[in-house]
């Protein structure tokens, strides 16, 4: 290139810089309303109550700062809470543990099936659509005095007190009420996981003389591991967060067997009018799970593998 050619190149002045290409612009604008609705919706309302859990807003009063007083009444004072915390994570813990094992045994059968997955898929997930309150309703009329599960139990000679009357098993039927409404979420997303293993590695296997069990532990397994982290991250958060159950079937009885976490916010917020107080459960909730949540980070990379 020739000097002239240089200069002339040199002395044009610069051509205005856009701030943001018209794609992204336009991009945007059509997210625009979503963020509107999660700032006014979520993030506002979470900020709200992390400064009303200073308070000792009483609902119908001007709320006063207390500082750390709430927080302090919750671990020093309130002799409910440490049971109700023993509860939370008593639920949270059996009914993770059974969500994740009984839908990944659900899901190995239906894999194994050479006909019909597509409706035990169906079968399987139907509960998920009926709304919680009202399945509720229905499993307190089975577990009522003299209701189908006495009759059954007692027509089996069990001798099993009712389950909502007894502080031993309340809880065991509100791990079951959950556990039957909402396994089929991870019973599809694990049928799906494995369905995707390649079938080759499986084939080379058997080649290798390996029985189902082996491959099952040592091949299908491990690839789906990804999966059932998801799976074990999200049920975790949903069991700490129970409320809707409790709420129709016990009321956190009976005495406080039942009593979580969420249940004990509705109740202090909205029955006792104690929103400061409520709002310091509900902070408390929200560091478990955070906790909880970065622990299972940190764990899965000794047990999750990856594709490279």
């Amino acid at each position: 290139m020739s000097e002239s050619a240089v200069a002339e190149i040199t002395m044009q002045p610069d051509q205005p810089r856009r701030f943001l290409m018209p794609e992204t612009q336009t991009a945007m604008l059509f997210l625009l309303p979503s963020f509107l609705g999660f700032m006014v919706f979520m993030a506002l309302p979470i900020l709200a109550s992390l400064a009303l859990s200073f308070t000792n807003w009483q609902l119908l009063s001007t709320p006063s700062f207390v500082g750390f007083q709430n927080y302090i009444k919750l671990f020093t004072v309130d002799p409910a809470f440490y049971t109700i915390l023993g509860n939370t994570l008593f639920f949270a813990v059996e009914y993770l543990a059974l969500n994740i094992v009984v839908s990944l045994t659900l899901a190995v059968w239906i894999s194994s099936l050479k006909r019909g997955k597509a409706i035990f898929r169906v079968i399987f997930f139907l509960p998920t659509f009926t709304p919680t309150i009202a399945a509720s309703v229905v499993w307190l009329l089975i577990f009522t005095p003299d209701g189908l599960a006495d009759s059954i139990i007692h027509s089996l000679g069990l001798g099993l007190p009712n389950f909502l009357l007894s502080s031993t098993w309340a809880m065991q039927a509100v791990v079951l009420v959950t556990l039957w409404a909402n396994v089929g979420y991870n019973v599809v997303m694990f049928n799906a996981a494995l369905d995707l293993v390649p079938k080759h590695y499986l084939e080379a296997a058997m080649i290798d003389g390996a029985g189902p069990w082996r491959r099952f532990w040592r091949i299908r397994l491990p690839l789906i591991s990804p999966t059932i982290f998801f799976a074990t991250v999200m049920t975790a958060i949903t069991s700490l967060q129970v409320f809707d159950e409790i709420f129709a079937m016990t009321r956190g009885g009976p005495g406080s067997a039942t009593a979580t976490l969420g249940f004990a916010i509705y109740q202090k917020g909205f029955t006792n009018f104690q929103m400061g107080y409520a709002s310091a459960l509900a902070w408390v909730m929200f560091v478990m799970i955070m906790a909880l949540t970065i622990l299972q980070f940190h764990m899965q990379r000794k047990w999750v593998h990856y594709d490279d």
